[in-house]
């Protein structure tokens, strides 16, 4: 999905800076253009890098959430402060068959969120997490 975006904005901002430019400098100074080509190249492999980088597991007393290529990043959220867990899905998430799962926590610094999930698994891990989350928090 983000790859979509990436190749609906390119072209956008590149086609009429060319123009642009060969118009006002002449069409040599037009290929000066393609010069945002390799940082998109790279966002290509970065973005795909990115995804890959995305974990959850489920645990006996907490869902622990992993992210991160360069600057790894480990979220544990313990089902009894789980206040919301909703599966949310934007115009181009659904486009993908994709959706997203948020969980909201009583301390807004532990809200995490699963992006990229396929539809069915969200609602079931939605359906498993708020389960966990009513029988860890009777006891408070």
């Amino acid at each position: 999905m983000r790859r979509a975006v990436l190749l609906m904005i390119l072209p956008t901002v590149l086609l009429p800076a060319a123009v642009l430019l060969g118009w006002l400098a002449g069409p040599y100074w037009a290929l000066l253009v393609l010069l945002p080509l390799a940082p998109a190249a790279f966002g290509w492999y970065a973005l795909a890098r990115n995804w890959r980088s995305w974990r959850y597991a489920e645990r006996a007393d907490d869902l622990l959430i992993s992210r991160g290529v360069m600057w790894r990043e480990l979220t544990v959220v313990p089902y009894g402060r789980m206040q919301l867990v909703e599966v949310t899905s934007g115009p181009l998430e659904r486009r993908y068959g994709l959706a997203r799962l948020q969980l909201h926590t009583a301390a807004a610094a532990t809200d995490a969120q699963i992006p990229g999930l396929v539809p069915a698994e969200a609602e079931r891990l939605r359906d498993r997490l708020t389960e966990l989350g009513e029988a860890r928090s009777a006891g408070l």
